[in-house]
């Protein structure tokens, strides 16, 4: 399945889908790129006069892309029907370093850190158009089938 199709099967729609593009996914893990638009929702409240993207965000942004992303790959390779799965996430320990501002272009990467009793867990990061490094952390999930 190529990373295009496997984005369909994301359960996320506008206004809360952050994936953009699905650039690689293997089973190791997974990388892709979002656009922060700057006429998302919580950009009117967050912060006055000076938007930035809220923390919370930026994990979900992480989450859809490193873990989700790759999650529904491993279970695609297990012949899992992606339609029944459901995802949930269980924990998330990150670290913020910059701000991500309105139109900003970020890069997530995640590596599989490990996939076992229907847990996946990943080290995640992302990264700004110039390389610098925005936030990181580790994220797992929980998956079932319907």
């Amino acid at each position: 399945m190529d990373s295009k199709s496997l984005l369909t099967y994301l359960p996320y729609q506008n206004p809360f889908l952050f994936v953009d593009e699905l650039v690689h996914v293997d089973e190791s893990g997974a990388k892709g790129n979002f656009t922060f638009r700057e006429d998302l929702d919580f950009y009117k409240g967050h912060f006055k006069g000076n938007p930035v993207t809220p923390g919370v965000i930026l994990t979900e942004c992480c989450a859809q892309i490193g873990l989700v992303c790759l999650g529904l790959f491993i279970l695609k390779e297990e012949k899992i029907n992606l339609e029944k799965v459901k995802i949930g996430l269980s924990s998330s320990q990150m670290e913020f370093l910059k701000p991500v501002f309105p139109r900003e272009k970020v890069t997530v990467t995640s590596t599989k850190l490990y996939y076992r009793f229907n847990k996946l867990k990943c080290e995640v990061k992302m990264h700004n158009a110039s390389g610098d490094l925005l936030c990181k952390g580790i994220i797992a999930g929980m998956v079932g089938i319907k």
